[in-house]
């Protein structure tokens, strides 16, 4: 298992698997920060319920960018430019979470919730991580990845707590990003998983982090008064 911390004048240095690993889990933070906006902004920065949800709206997007802006700086310091990630349409996006579009309040909402939060883990894999530029930055970003997700936690448990229609909403939108929320973790058995955490990138085993997020956030589901959708049913990783 690689301990050591690697600086970038180090990098050029590491064995290819390290550059190749690291070139690419950047390349893939940096289409999941942009992806997000890429989903919302167009149809909920306008449908926003009120004038303080529009505002966060606007914020959260440029936060998510900002994001980009960082790990596209530290991809583009080793020589991997991942410009292209912020024209490409949707439907190619790296992960399949981030194809298609966020059209209802209850999806944004949610999508705050459950997706955001599967985003802190995936960042909280890099914390003490072997590449000293990336754990560098991760402070600030976890930190306004938290406000995301307890604004649409705030905003699923209020939708929830309104029942009837609201209520019936909340659970949709729930049912559909669990199973994605899940699925963004990959295959519980995955070579590349491993070899990340040989070279210090990652910390835990996809399933690992999987059961961690289900384990978090299945109380708070049931704390709505909403069901916890089957986890087996209609995923595409396992």
């Amino acid at each position: 298992m690689f301990t050591d911390k690697v600086e970038l004048k180090d990098f050029e240095k590491m064995d290819p698997e390290y550059q190749e690993l690291l070139k690419r889990v950047l390349a893939i933070q940096a289409d999941c920060e942009i992806g997000g906006p890429h989903l919302y902004v167009e149809t909920m920065l306008p449908a926003a319920p009120t004038k303080l949800d529009q505002l966060i709206v606007a914020r959260t997007a440029a936060e998510e960018i900002d994001h980009y802006r960082k790990m596209a700086r530290l991809a583009g310091d080793i020589g991997a430019d991942v410009s292209y990630v912020l024209s490409w349409p949707n439907q190619k996006r790296y992960v399949e979470s981030f194809r298609g579009k966020i059209e209802t309040w209850e999806d944004f909402a949610v999508f705050g919730f459950l997706i955001d939060r599967v985003g802190r883990y995936q960042l909280e894999e890099f914390i003490g991580c072997s590449y000293a530029p990336l754990e560098r930055i991760l402070p600030d970003i976890i930190t306004e990845e938290e406000g995301h997700i307890d604004f649409g936690t705030t905003k699923t448990a209020e939708m929830a707590a309104r029942g009837g229609e609201w209520k019936e909403k909340a659970q949709r939108a729930v049912n559909f990003w669990f199973i994605k929320a899940l699925d963004m973790f990959g295959r519980s058995e995955s070579r590349r998983s491993e070899r990340y955490r040989y070279w210090g990138l990652k910390r835990r085993t996809n399933a690992q982090a999987r059961e961690d997020y289900v384990n978090e956030v299945t109380p708070l589901i049931e704390k709505f008064g909403l069901e916890v959708p089957d986890p087996n049913e209609g995923r595409a990783y396992q």
